[in-house]
């Protein structure tokens, strides 16, 4: 056992995942007794993990990520985590982990109510406990015998669309933005007086009697009366050199807008012809970046893992992959697309192929051998089970005040995860199972145009228009003409496919035994160069329940046609009707969903990946008087 210390390091514990979607570099984490922030990735530390340390491999991914964050990095990793807490809470282990600082720096006693910096030495810390962490906690020793009273953070913050945060200026908003007339540094009082009417917090100075309430910052005059944003980036330690232009909000720390994630997802699909051979380059490089001709591959074949990964392409080939890679790292020729990289189009090819990749360790799939159930031959053109699956999740940023944009990742401004490029991203993976649907090409298109020129779609279209300019215009500045108004519209074709997946994604989870919470889609619709007409429903989580095979059960033919039978027909009705069938955007609403509600189509905002927008009952199932609106007309 190591040496006791009455100091520890530890203070909580979270999940991967969580550091991912939840809390993760510049967000700010509520433990029992005071909040966190995590810091940005300078101060991540790997040396002590050794045989520990692990490195998360995607190629796909690691190359969208270098396409947004530049070639520096090299790298996807998991958070720094070593086993042994429970066996040794004194070791290694209880001091390997990801860094956070105390935030806010103000804190209160709930029993005196001081207000004062952490560092005024006001409150004392106590963390002794080292199985239980989680008791970490500020104490003041204040009333009667001096006891330990226990100090919680000062609620409000200071964010501004440029991703800066700050502590609330208390001392300078008690005195009208002066000084104290009595002390250079009075003690100040926060006394919370409740109520139902916004927040009700007065802030007083105990040397001048000076008094204020926080409410008095909250509405359009007080931002207005906040003092400059000092381009403050906590998780860096960083200040802007001249401050920064943007306008103060003062949020309530535990606010959902304090903290956007900006990831980058990828499932690991096997790649097929010539994208599989220069998939697999890239993955090799280093062992293929010294080969100097066609000539030294017959000797280079003889050492694995060159003697087994290119069995399938001859040495002209192998040499044509190799110099068409080595001219791409030398030149950096890269087209570079607009928007995020697309990740989904090989996904897309492998599942819509004919011919399904040899089952690995991270990809198995299998087609029925009697193809679609009779039943749903104009539903389906294809089902896949997908036994096994590994998706990969990598950060690239955050934001404040505005989530990323998912088609535009330009338009909010991403705040950095270093101070400098950093070589490596926080990254995660979770394995488990899923069902891919196709529908008939046939049956999109014909569908798409009845409803492309109809009244419903021209209101959805319209409302997508109001919604942008009304989400950003006031904060970025940008002028909306047609092309920027609807950039990103993703069109009939994606209404349908979305709206089908959430129907199934709400059955299966009552069929299968899965939370709905424990699902995910992906909605491959395409464009109009590429259309294409599939979802995947599938697990993912990181632990057991997302692997259980429950999910790829229900692809069997007979439980398909249940499931598929009993979500259409549950879809016609919703108890919320007729106001949930009747609803439709108009000017001007800016809402991005028809006939659709938490009782009928809405699920967890991390089962959807558009957050619960472009959904509406009418293009699937009919519902009102206008059947010819709907895909499926009839049930199977």
């Amino acid at each position: 056992m190591a040496e006791f210390s009455p100091y520890r390091r530890r203070v909580g514990a979270v999940r991967p995942s969580h550091l991912m979607f939840t809390s993760g570099v510049g967000s700010i984490v509520d433990l029992p007794s005071f909040s966190v922030l995590v810091r940005g990735l300078d101060d991540w530390r790997y040396d002590k993990l050794g045989d520990n340390a692990a490195v998360i491999t995607e190629p796909r991914l690691l190359a969208a990520v270098q396409a947004m964050l530049g070639k520096t990095v090299k790298e996807m990793r998991p958070a720094p985590w070593i086993p042994g807490t429970d066996t040794n809470p004194n070791g290694d282990a209880s001091r390997t982990g990801v860094p956070v600082m105390p935030f806010p720096g103000w804190m209160r006693c709930t029993a005196c109510n001081l207000l004062a910096r952490i560092d005024s030495r006001a409150f004392g810390f106590e963390n002794d406990k080292p199985r239980k962490p989680h008791e970490a906690k500020f104490f003041h020793e204040c009333g009667k015998g001096n006891r330990k009273r226990l100090v919680v953070g000062a609620r409000f913050v200071l964010a501004c669309t440029a991703g800066h945060l700050d502590d609330f200026p208390y001392l300078e908003f008690v005195h009208q933005g002066d000084a104290c007339s009595v002390a250079s540094k009075p003690n100040l009082l926060m006394e919370d007086r409740g109520g139902n009417i916004g927040a009700n917090v007065q802030i007083s100075c105990q040397r001048c009697k000076a008094t204020r309430n926080i409410r008095e910052a909250m509405d359009r005059k007080g931002r207005d009366r906040l003092p400059r944003c000092r381009g403050r980036h906590p998780h860096l330690g960083t200040h802007a050199e001249n401050g920064c232009d943007k306008q103060l909000h003062v949020l309530v720390v535990g606010a959902s807008n304090q903290w956007f994630p900006q990831t980058l997802s990828a499932l690991f699909v096997p790649q097929v012809g010539a994208g599989e051979l220069e998939g697999k380059v890239e993955h090799f490089w280093g062992n293929l970046q010294a080969v100097a001709g066609p000539e030294t591959l017959l000797f280079m074949r003889t050492m694995p893992p060159l003697s087994f990964e290119f069995e399938k392409w001859n040495d002209k080939e192998l040499w044509a992959a190799i110099q068409q890679h080595r001219k791409k790292e030398e030149t950096g020729d890269e087209q570079e697309a607009e928007g995020y990289p697309d990740l989904l189009t090989p996904e897309w090819q492998v599942f819509s192929s004919p011919v399904l990749p040899e089952p690995s360790d991270d990809f198995t799939a299998h087609r029925d051998p009697e193809g679609v159930p009779p039943l749903l031959k104009g539903f389906f053109s294809d089902v896949v089970q997908v036994e096994r699956l590994r998706e990969v999740r990598a950060m690239v940023g955050f934001t404040r005040l505005d989530a990323p944009d998912p088609e535009d990742p330009e338009l909010v401004l991403r705040v950095p995860l270093s101070r400098s490029k950093s070589t490596w991203v926080p990254a995660s993976e979770v394995c488990g199972e899923g069902v891919f649907l196709r529908l008939p090409e046939d049956l999109l298109t014909g569908w798409e145009a009845r409803v492309e020129e109809s009244e419903a779609f021209r209101r959805h279209r319209e409302a997508y228009g109001r919604f942008r300019e009304h989400r950003y215009s006031a904060r970025t500045g940008l002028t909306f003409d047609d092309e920027t108004r609807y950039r990103g519209w993703p069109g009939p074709r994606y209404y349908a496919l979305h709206t089908l997946s959430h129907l199934l994604i709400r059955t299966i989870a009552l069929e299968c035994g899965y939370n709905s919470a424990s699902l995910a889609e992906r909605i491959y619709a395409g464009n109009e160069d590429d259309p294409r007409g599939g979802i995947l429903i599938y697990t993912a989580v990181p632990d057991a329940e997302g692997t259980l095979g429950g999910l790829v059960s229900l692809a069997e033919p007979d439980e398909l046609v249940r499931l598929t039978r009993r979500a259409l027909a549950d879809a016609r009705h919703c108890s919320s009707d007729p106001l949930c069938a009747e609803r439709l955007p108009s000017k001007p609403e800016d809402f991005l969903h028809g006939a659709a509600c938490h009782v009928c189509l809405f699920v967890s905002e991390t089962t959807c990946e558009r957050g619960n927008r472009f959904l509406d009952r009418r293009f699937v199932v009919p519902i009102d008087e206008d059947a010819g609106l709907a895909i499926y007309p009839e049930l199977p």
